[in-house]
């Protein structure tokens, strides 16, 4: 790759940052100069660009529980917004048909709701980015996003296997049947591989020999098999440590796609125009969506931050467009349309999403909306009954100190996690532990903080989600006390500042446990 290509992107990447915006909006900003500047995409982009999306997907795998996918508000979600999405963005470009932009002046119908489908997709790589950002992978909305994202990634899948001509090898079902009886094995290999970069190695050798490399020869789409594989390690252990040992990989190889984008053309006037009508049509999308999760039964709050995090379009849309443009189907001006609306609509809805807390509590306070009456079991209120110590973060620290405190407060603790295999795994351990994420509002809102709760201990790993806790928690007048953990030194100032009665440094106090350790068993 030219070495002005990475000069650019991190120029533009860094100055978008210092605004307080993702640096992804930098990176496709560097695609458009480098384009004015004379400069094309070339192999090497584009392969890096590839691998990061097949990364993004086999991440997105890892921490994707199928049965997710099998729920209402995921798969009828997904479906349902494709179809009336499709249909809205059809409507809207034959409409402007009839204003006169010559560029849509070649649109018949059937080409319409071709570009119509592209535009339904929201983005993957920005809605996990955002989500890892705020650390908001695990909770309920996060998941739901993340769900219907799947399901339109599979969407997508299928139509590009379908348009590519490509007729499935009779091998196809053998190796989607054989692929499961293979996991045993995989799963066996995977602990064999330790924790370093063998077993990361070993990871990226089943998602692009076995899932790529496999799917591709069956005559399947490579990052569908990608998908798959994530899917199938998903519930092993590793899983998680693979999907940050991979982080990093996969954030720089998606530097290659955003760069991608904006090298695909310069826009004309018309093009312009178009993706300025296309991002005031945005807002209509994003109402199909809540619209669609109150149907569901979620809460006012899931339904919007879901929603939020969906508001924008998609690269898997513009790779649906790039193909129709290659098959002759779309002019490529449609390319460049789609490429300058994915790339403002991750402009409007970056902020949209940093201030996602606020906006809720401004519109709750301004309309004061009821909820559902009959509200999603996931999305209920949360009862403590007669809890007095509440551990937020059922981590290996918060796991710690609940077996250490439970012989003093026998059946009166309750553990808060917003991973659900974990709180699983933690009831069949006997362990009295609740699915919620303490860094949502309503967590709090719906959480009776009652008079004889007496501790409240803030496990959490990241420092943030501690910081806005504790915010909340003084904010409902709590009277006991209050203790967090922390990686820092300024962490601890932060959160006394914000009123916490006791911090505990992991760091230091492990190295001070371990010394006493030694001192006291060898007496």
């Amino acid at each position: 790759m030219d070495p002005i290509f990475i000069a650019i992107a991190f120029g533009c990447g860094l100055a978008v940052y210092l605004v307080n915006l993702p640096p992804l909006i930098g990176f496709l900003a560097a695609g458009f100069v480098l384009n004015a500047m004379g400069y094309e995409s070339n192999a090497t982009l584009d392969t890096l660009a590839n691998l990061g999306v097949t990364l993004l997907l086999f991440s997105i795998g890892l921490k994707l529980d199928i049965k997710t996918l099998l729920k209402k508000e995921v798969w009828g979600t997904a479906t349902g917004h494709i179809i009336f999405s499709t249909l809205l963005f059809t409507l809207v470009l034959l409409a402007i048909k009839t204003i006169g932009f010559s560029l849509a002046l070649e649109l018949e119908w059937r080409q319409a709701m071709l570009m119509g489908f592209a535009l339904s997709f929201s983005s993957t790589v920005f809605a996990v980015k955002v989500l890892e950002e705020r650390s908001d992978m695990n909770t309920f909305y996060g998941r739901i996003a993340i769900g219907v994202l799947v399901m339109q990634d599979l969407f997508a899948v299928a139509f590009l296997t379908v348009s590519s001509g490509k007729v499935p090898s009779p091998w196809a079902l053998g190796l989607l049947v054989l692929l499961p009886l293979l996991r045993p094995l995989f799963f066996r290999v995977l602990e064999r591989s330790g924790h370093g970069e063998l077993q990361t190695l070993f990871a990226v050798f089943l998602a692009l020999v076995v899932g790529v490399g496999g799917f591709e020869l069956v005559g399947l789409k490579g990052d569908l098999g990608a998908l798959v594989i994530g899917m199938m390690l998903a519930s092993h252990y590793s899983a998680s440590s693979l999907a940050k040992s991979l982080f990093n990989m996969k954030e720089l190889f998606l530097v290659a796609f955003f760069l991608s984008i904006g090298l695909n053309g310069m826009p004309t006037i018309d093009a312009l125009w178009i993706a300025a009508i296309l991002l005031l049509v945005m807002p209509l999308k994003s109402l199909l969506y809540f619209l669609f999760y109150k149907r569901c039964g979620l809460r006012i709050r899931t339904s919007l931050l879901a929603t939020f995090s969906l508001t924008n379009y998609s690269e898997f849309g513009l790779i649906v467009a790039a193909l129709a443009a290659k098959q002759g189907l779309l002019s490529n001006d449609w390319v460049i349309v789609a490429s300058i609306a994915l790339a403002v609509s991750f402009m409007v809805s970056a902020p949209l999403n940093a201030e996602n807390e606020n906006i809720y509590r401004r519109l709750m306070s301004r309309f004061q909306p009821r909820e559902t009456l009959h509200l999603h079991p996931d999305d209920m209120p949360i009862q403590l009954g007669d809890v007095k110590v509440l551990i937020i973060g059922m981590g290996r620290i918060g796991q710690g100190a609940y077996m250490e405190l439970e012989q003093r407060y026998p059946g009166q603790l309750l553990g808060i996690d917003s991973d659900k295999k974990k709180i699983r795994l933690l009831q069949e351990l006997n362990i009295n532990a609740l699915e919620g994420d303490a860094s949502d509002s309503d967590f709090w809102d719906k959480t009776n903080i009652s008079e004889q709760l007496e501790y409240i201990f803030l496990a959490m790993p990241n420092h943030a989600g501690n910081l806005y806790a504790l915010e909340q928690i003084r904010h409902n007048h709590f009277k006991g006390k209050v203790a967090a953990i922390i990686c820092y030194p300024e962490e601890g100032a932060q959160l006394r500042d914000m009123g916490a009665d006791d911090i505990f440094n992991i760091y230091e106090e492990a190295g001070s446990g371990f010394a006493r350790h030694v001192i006291e068993s060898t007496g």
